[in-house]
């Protein structure tokens, strides 16, 4: 437990509490009982550094591990966001005039990224033994380590320099960002740049997706934090790009300081940012009060759903949904069962709530109501479902607002 600001141990100001949260991917085998972890769930912020984080972080080693439930591959949306985005890093190192550019990816999970740059000279670092397992199936080069500086240091040795580090989706999980940035300060080279991309605080606040709070996510970045902490190891941030995946993320460009200049992209986020008030407590404060009001509606509308005699199965066994589902005491006598298409989620129990998890080939009839808890692959799903829509279902979501679509 902290109360200091991990990026400048300030104090932290504690603006809102989600109560006792299990891990948001601890999904549970049915046949193995285990004393389930908790942990209180509660969000501070730094004056000082501007940074949003949480209180408390489980260890890492308890998240990470060789039972970790998420792989990226499982979506064809975000295979296809990876695509792009690689497509973008390629053409910044042509841009730059890198030559012979040497890659690392920070937490490569599957290599659904990392595969991308297989005809360079390419290195992931992923700490969870079964999604890195899966990468080197591929035929790729990848380190089973969390990052730190003796495996990178490792790298530049063999190959001389690192022009590239990037990260998707994995920022915001590591407690001890003070020393990526310090390993990626010391290490880079003059022409090199580190981007990545996590969920954005902006759309978090905007949107009222306090679902996007979990044990993983430490930290929730905005282009004005980000700023400041790239300052701390004589960084710059050079460039911000809004991005649609994950219900909101931002994409931050990172340089030596003397290097690139700022783009008017990133000046006019940053403008922005600060007439939000992404700066100040009170914005903070506010979102709290949203986010109470956000939990009596949804147990409200659950409540008459099923006072009516109505069925609600949950659509994907989302960590979003951990913290959705717990916060509000959401348990299987209001939601019968979560379906989703990863396999080693299904015929298990959710998180702390413990609702089975089943595939959907177990699916033989449709429910009265899904609750979307996947919502930020909305336009996927409900495409894909037209279907349950046709046959009458009705599908309930909780982001901006609660209601039925």
């Amino acid at each position: 437990m902290t109360k200091k600001c991990r990026i400048s141990d300030s104090k932290l100001i504690e603006f809102l509490d989600l109560g006792k949260q299990p891990l948001g991917n601890g999904f549970l085998n049915k046949r193995k009982k285990v004393k389930e972890y908790f942990f209180n769930l509660i969000v501070g912020f730094s004056k000082k550094s501007k940074m949003v984080q949480l209180i408390n972080v489980p260890k890492k080693e308890k998240m990470f591990n060789k039972n970790y439930s998420f792989f990226s591959s499982t979506s064809k949306y975000m295979d296809h966001h990876f695509e792009k985005f690689s497509k973008e890093i390629k053409f910044k190192i042509k841009k730059n005039k890198i030559s012979n550019p040497v890659i690392i990816e920070i937490g490569c999970n599957d290599g659904i990224m990392l595969k991308r740059f297989k005809d360079m000279s390419h290195y992931g670092i992923e700490p969870s033994k079964n999604v890195a397992n899966q990468a080197k199936k591929s035929g790729l080069n990848v380190v089973t380590s969390f990052f730190n500086k003796k495996t990178v240091e490792n790298i530049k040795k063999k190959n001389k320099k690192i022009d590239v580090f990037y990260a998707a989706n994995v920022m915001c999980h590591i407690e001890e960002i003070n020393n990526v940035f310090k390993i990626v300060s010391k290490n880079i080279s003059d022409k090199g740049f580190f981007v990545f991309e996590d969920p954005y605080l902006g759309d978090i606040i905007k949107k009222t997706s306090y679902d996007q709070i979990y044990d993983e996510h430490v930290f929730l970045f905005s282009a004005i934090s980000i700023s400041q902490l790239a300052k701390k190891f004589g960084l710059k941030l050079f460039d911000a790009r809004s991005q649609i995946t994950h219900g909101g993320s931002m994409r931050y460009y990172i340089c030596k300081k003397n290097n690139y200049l700022m783009t008017q992209n990133c000046k006019k986020i940053l403008k922005n940012e600060n007439l939000m008030g992404l700066n100040k407590i009170s914005t903070f404060q506010k979102f709290a009060l949203k986010v109470k009001k956000s939990k009596q509606n949804l147990n409200r509308l659950l409540a008459k759903i099923k006072s009516d005699g109505k069925k609600i199965y949950a659509y994907g066994a989302t960590s979003k949904s951990t913290t959705i589902f717990n916060y509000c005491n959401i348990d299987s006598k209001l939601i019968s069962f979560y379906f989703d298409n990863t396999p080693i989620k299904q015929n298990k129990l959710s998180p702390g709530m413990h609702i089975p998890v089943l595939g959907f080939d177990k699916l033989k009839q449709f429910p009265d109501y899904f609750f979307l808890s996947a919502w930020n692959h909305s336009r996927e799903i409900l495409q894909k479902e037209k279907k349950f829509k046709k046959n009458g279902g009705q599908w309930i979501t909780h982001v901006p607002n609660v209601k039925i679509i």
